[in-house]
């Protein structure tokens, strides 16, 4: 079982499913839209918290509720890692636990986990490689990649991710060599998850390395709390060049979701209903689709980014928001959108 669990801003998760959250999620129910269009979810977690529990009946439940989710993918959240043995080996750990986990998914209907994407400290240069080579080994053939977490700000109101970055630590030659091991030694796909004011690091990154296959959480991470609250206009109109930019990067890939977190600033959870898809695509669907066409949709995913993102919205809802957010698109490019760009990202048979 994980020894704890962390959300996406690294801290223990929060917005746990409780009475009170289900009752509020509850004040708005959609019947899921297009439900025979498969969808690969490429960003979940699981834990088993004391505030909450997410495995994979919850999972499964969550998928099954109307959407025709087919594989997903889990990505690191400190669930299950070694508390003895080298520090640096921890994370294997967890990359044992999404294994068993995985096994579970496959061994009743419904979306099986197809992927695993772990978590290894790229700024240990070298000594990155026997923490690869074990979580291959203990992923069972699933172990795609790794997310090596930089999201830093100068603002405790912000809060830095579970790796304890310092600023730049992307261009630093030992998380360089670090990233050289994980992409072109061992052919792994690397997610990036940071903050929007980091963005040109990972645009420098890209270029630097063309063949490496890179995957950009969450939309670029556009915060909206601390020093950042208030200001969204200015954020976004700096935010798009900068997402333009890293999208003429081709080897970048971009998961198109994160959109029910309150790090983003819109506060869903604090409104006396649950937002409706109607209510995501008002606030959203404009980024959305600006990410879209600048990336092309072979190279972008949507994702649930469950159960942090459930503290906004509803597995449902959420889906169907992507649903009318695609709505413009080609069957082929929805496709992509919903199932292909993911699973050629991390190859997923």
């Amino acid at each position: 079982m994980p020894e704890r669990a962390v959300g996406e801003r690294g801290e223990v998760a929060c917005g746990a499913m409780d009475p009170k959250r289900a009752a509020w999620l509850a004040t708005t129910v959609e019947e899921a839209l297009e439900p025979e269009l498969e969808i690969c979810d490429p960003h979940h977690h699981l834990w088993d918290h004391p505030k909450e529990r997410f495995l994979v009946e919850e999972l499964k439940a969550e998928t099954g509720a109307g959407h025709n989710v087919v594989e997903t993918v889990y990505v690191d959240c400190m669930s299950g890692y070694r508390t003895d043995g080298p520090k640096e080996m921890a994370p294997v750990g967890e990359v044992t636990f999404a294994a068993e986990q995985a096994a579970q998914s496959a061994a009743t209907s419904g979306a099986r986990i197809a992927a695993i994407v772990g978590c290894a400290d790229l700024k240990l240069g070298d000594g990155v490689k026997p923490v690869l080579e074990a979580e291959i080994e203990a992923g069972n053939g699933l172990f795609a990649g790794i997310r090596h977490a930089t999201s830093w700000d100068a603002s405790p109101d912000v809060g830095n991710s579970h790796m304890h970055p310092e600023q730049g630590d992307m261009a630093t030659p030992a998380f360089r060599r670090g990233f050289e091991i994980l992409t072109r030694e061992l052919g792994l796909t690397y997610d990036a998850w940071m903050y929007h004011p980091q963005l040109p690091e990972l645009a420098d990154l890209a270029r630097a390395y063309p063949e490496s296959t890179i995957v950009l959480d969450h939309l670029g991470g556009p915060i909206g709390i601390g020093p950042y609250a208030g200001k969204r206009d200015e954020i976004l109109a700096w935010w798009r060049p900068v997402m333009a930019d890293i999208a003429s990067c081709p080897n970048v890939y971009l998961k198109v979701g994160g959109i029910g977190m309150a790090l983003y600033g819109l506060a869903w959870h604090k409104n006396e209903t649950a937002p409706t898809s109607d209510d995501l695509v008002a606030a959203w669907g404009d980024e959305m689709r600006f990410c879209i066409d600048a990336f092309s949709p072979s190279r972008c995913m949507f994702e649930s980014n469950f159960p942090v993102d459930r503290r906004g919205c509803s597995y449902v809802v959420l889906w169907n928001t992507f649903k009318k957010t695609a709505a413009g698109y080609s069957a082929s490019e929805k496709a992509d959108l919903f199932r292909g760009a993911a699973k050629r990202a991390y190859r997923i048979q």
